[in-house]
Order: structure tokens, then sequence, then C-alpha cells
């Protein structure tokens, strides 16, 4: 069984953006209706031809690739990807080989690896960017991910950065990834705001309860805007733009990047005063 739904979404400017209303921010930017029983969703972000979507196979099988919109046969003839697992165990075979993916275990698949298959009761969400050279495939366990711990209490943003993507993790050619797990009471994540104009970011918000939202901060420091967001709900972040958010409660976010470089420390603080 196969069943794949693709959505593209064009980049804009922040000139254009900072004329669009809620309804027009959440066209551009925001990414709903993922992880559906039995189908493949994806969404082509024209923001370094990122593609972010999911994969739900719900005890069946479900089968990544041809998709048009690549414009190539298969869709790793010219893409690296990772598969991140967000619901209970899960098998993903590519390659010849069979991979088990528990929650919160992500697989970094490189260029040309062929069609993915997806078993299980998993849930996974996926990343995609295009690649200019073959990095092995990896299965990156929990323990294997590696950890930083940031923040306090006392400005409600305790935080864990747990890094999969990254060059002491995985190779990778362009792709970077992991998620952040905030503690009890706290919900601020990168407080002062940053944006990096070298590469783009996309955001999955999870673990939040079904009455709680995050409020996505975005725009360019003196023109922001806001997106509410729903658990399991995902955000494209221009290049051009902050990205900041602030929960209702605790929650889990899955961070990726694609551009330029692979330095997770790239990036451009921008001072309290200068937010608008």
């Amino acid at each position: 069984m196969s069943q794949t739904n693709a959505q593209i979404r064009h980049a804009i400017d922040p000139n254009t953006a900072k004329g669009l209303d809620t309804t027009g921010l959440r066209d551009h930017f925001h990414v709903g209706h993922l992880f559906a029983k039995g189908e493949i969703t994806l969404v082509y972000s024209h923001y370094d031809r990122l593609i972010l979507g999911s994969a739900v196979p719900a005890g069946e099988s479900l089968t990544l690739d041809a998709v048009p919109e690549t414009g190539t046969p298969s869709f790793l003839d010219r893409r690296e990807a990772a598969f991140l697992n967000i619901g209970d165990s899960g098998e993903i075979e590519v390659g010849g080989e069979t991979h088990t993916l528990a929650r919160g275990e992500v697989l970094y698949v490189g260029l040309g690896a062929g069609p993915v298959t997806f078993r299980g009761d998993g849930r996974f969400y996926i990343l995609s960017a295009p690649a200019h050279r073959q990095c092995p495939t990896k299965l990156i366990r929990l323990e294997d991910a590696r950890r930083v711990e940031l923040g306090a209490s006392e400005t409600v943003n305790e935080r864990v950065i747990i890094q999969f993507l990254h060059p002491e993790v995985c190779e990778s050619c362009q792709l970077l990834m992991g998620y952040t797990q905030f503690t009890p009471g706290s919900i601020w994540n990168t407080m002062p705001a940053h944006l990096h104009d070298r590469r783009m970011e996309a955001y999955l918000y999870f673990d939040l309860p079904q009455d709680a939202r995050v409020f996505h901060f975005m725009g360019e420091p003196d023109e922001t805007r806001h997106i509410v967001m729903a658990n399991e709900e995902a955000v494209i972040s221009p290049p051009w733009s902050i990205h900041c958010g602030a929960g209702t409660s605790a929650y889990t976010f899955c961070w990726a990047m694609a551009g330029d470089n692979v330095d997770f420390t790239d990036m451009d603080m921008v001072p309290m005063e200068d937010l608008r």
C-alpha cells in the first residue's frame, strides 16, 4: 500500500510577508494535517528546497519512491533524508536492510539509497534536502545522540537539545536535525531570538497536550508575527526570519536546517531591544 500526497510552498520575501493576515501567514508557513493513517504526506518548500512530511503505516506498509515534485525517478536520487519516529516501534526498509526505530530515534539515509518502505506502528516525521554527495545510512539511537543542556527554571527555558544529524554524531551532506525537550514549567525557546540568513529551518511541535498551544514567533526582528501551533503541527522558517516560541505547557520540537553549512552554532543573535 502506498499513498503519497505532496504540495508545494513557494518562497516569499519579508516585505510580502509584512502584509499577510493570519490566514496568509498560515497558508505560507504553517503545516497541518500531518500524520494521517495509511498515508505519506509531503510539503516541498522552496526555501533551500527542504521537504518535510510524515508517514504513518498504521501496521501496514508504505513506500516512498517516485514523487513527481522532485523531478527524479526516485525520491532520493538527488536527496538525503532523515526520519524521526515519534510513535511506537516501527521499521524502515531501505537499501535491502530493515531498521527498527523506537520512539525518539532517527534514521539517516543518504543520496541514492533507493525506495524507502515504512512498516509497523511508527509515526515517522520526514525531512529531506538536496545532496551533492553520498553519506552512509545510519540508525541513531537516543543514547548515541549529542546532548546539550541549556536554560534555567528562573527564565522558564530549562531544556535539553538532542542532536542527531550533527557533525559529531552522523555525517550528512547539508541536513542538520535534532529535537529539543523542555522540563515541566519551562516554555520559552531561544530567547533572545536569532536568525541565520545562510540557511532555512523547519520546526515540528509535538508532545504537546491536545488543549495546549505554542505561539511560534517569526518575521524580521522589527516586524514580528506569530503563528499558533497545535500538537504535531510544523512550521517553515525562512532565512530572513527570527524563530522562537512560547507554549502554554512544556513541549518538544524537532528542528531541521538546510543551507550553506552544517555549523549548528552559525546564527545571528538579535538583541532584545531590537525586537518589535
